[in-house]
């Protein structure tokens, strides 16, 4: 048996939790798991919106059926065909052969591709209504947030926004289903992860569909991943608006590869000038350790960028490389930055760093710093200049 989790009167949450997996995508670290969530709408038309990992399919029928017992689904609303969502589609249409799939005209091929379900489709487009009862379901399209297909469907009775993967979060629902009852701030970090690694590239396509909900009166969002939100509306909204603009606050993120200890007592040295200099949120990350999915997270939340890398095989280290590889696919815009580097008989990295600058037009914010074998009285003075010279542009 299951209790029931009720969004308002004849809604459920009917979602599952994998604390199992270790990296989302096959990519991202999953520390305390990740949630797949599906919505039950429970009226003269029972509606399913979007449905689970394939791998959880007997946990997701029993909440299914814990509501509805032995009747039928009439639609299952598809806003997003990544298979963690639509992993249990195909069993569902042999389970519940009248069952009729609602998805737009990017929708209905990728059904097809995927399960190769070719029929009894109900095509929506920008703001197409569909009544199944007391309650009306309009949907509004969101392409590239993050997939072609991509929509949301917005509950007009209840003023329910079920946004796909947008709003989404890394993190399994531990008992608090809703924002109120969890402790946000853990979920915030995982939110701004979240998006800034999955849905980050696709800036302009956000600020297209925040368009679209702005002229909607949204009471919750819930949303494919992550808590349902109902007390933070605005304020998430917002997070979202600020992360499609790129726009950051105070504070450095310094991210280095130190194979000998020499570019890292550079950064230490930069670090600290910072700190004297009154910026007092520095994050510092070495590469080699820690996932770039956490790195690009703060890169979105603090304005300030220094990256530091040793040359090596004439390249940057491996994991600069890889870390700067990913942030000018996503075009990430709008940090100042600052640049160090060390090398032993031919330098690369510093010219390699000072390049990736250019690409994505960041601002540098002076002089990048490189040195020789070990670091020596007049570039422990340039990296202070270096420091300095990021804090006070941040005060500026």
């Amino acid at each position: 048996m299951y209790q029931t989790v009720n969004l308002s009167e004849k809604i459920f949450y009917v979602g599952v939790n994998d604390r199992r997996t270790s990296l989302f995508e096959n990519l991202w670290p999953l520390e305390r798991g990740v949630a797949y969530n599906s919505y039950l709408i429970d009226d003269e038309k029972v509606t399913l919106i979007d449905t689970v990992e394939i791998g959880f399919i007997d946990k997701f029928l029993q909440k299914v059926r814990s509501v509805i017992g032995d009747r039928d689904i009439d639609y299952l609303v598809i806003n997003h065909m990544e298979p963690d969502h639509a992993g249990a589609v195909q069993i569902l249409t042999e389970l519940y052969p009248k069952m009729q799939i609602v998805g737009n005209k990017k929708t209905i091929p990728m059904v097809d591709g995927f399960f190769g379900i070719d029929n009894d489709f109900v095509e929506v487009g920008e703001g197409s209504e569909l009544k199944l009862g007391a309650n009306t379901l309009k949907f509004h399209m969101a392409p590239m947030v993050h997939w072609p297909e991509t929509m949301v469907t917005y509950l007009v009775e209840q003023k329910i926004i079920f946004s796909g993967d947008a709003f989404g979060s890394f993190g399994s629902l531990d008992g608090g289903i809703f924002d109120d009852e969890i402790d946000f701030e853990y979920f915030r970090d995982e939110m701004r992860r979240y998006y800034s690694n999955i849905v980050g590239k696709y800036g302009v396509a956000v600020q297209k569909i925040l368009s679209k909900l702005g002229g909607l009166d949204i009471k919750m969002i819930a949303a494919t991943h992550g808590p349902i939100i109902r007390q933070r509306v605005a304020e998430i909204i917002d997070m979202y608006d600020a992360w499609s603009k790129y726009e950051a606050g105070d504070g450095v993120v310094i991210a280095y590869a130190s194979m000998y200890g020499h570019t890292e007592e550079m950064a230490e040295v930069v670090a600290r000038e910072l700190a004297v200099n009154g910026v007092k949120n520095i994050r510092m990350y070495d590469v080699s350790k820690t996932h770039a999915s956490y790195i690009i997270s703060d890169i979105f939340k603090y304005k300030g960028v220094i990256f530091g890398s040793p040359t090596y095989n004439s390249q940057l280290h491996p994991g600069m490389e890889s870390l700067v590889a990913k942030l000018e696919n996503m075009g990430v815009s709008n940090h100042y930055m600052g640049i160090f580097g060390s090398f032993t008989w031919a330098g690369t990295a510093v010219k390699k760093l000072v390049s990736f600058a250019e690409n994505v037009k960041w601002e540098l914010v002076a002089d990048s710093v490189e040195q020789k074998q070990a670091l020596k009285a007049d570039k422990y003075e340039a990296c202070r200049v270096l420091g300095k010279a990021m804090a006070e542009k941040l005060k500026a």
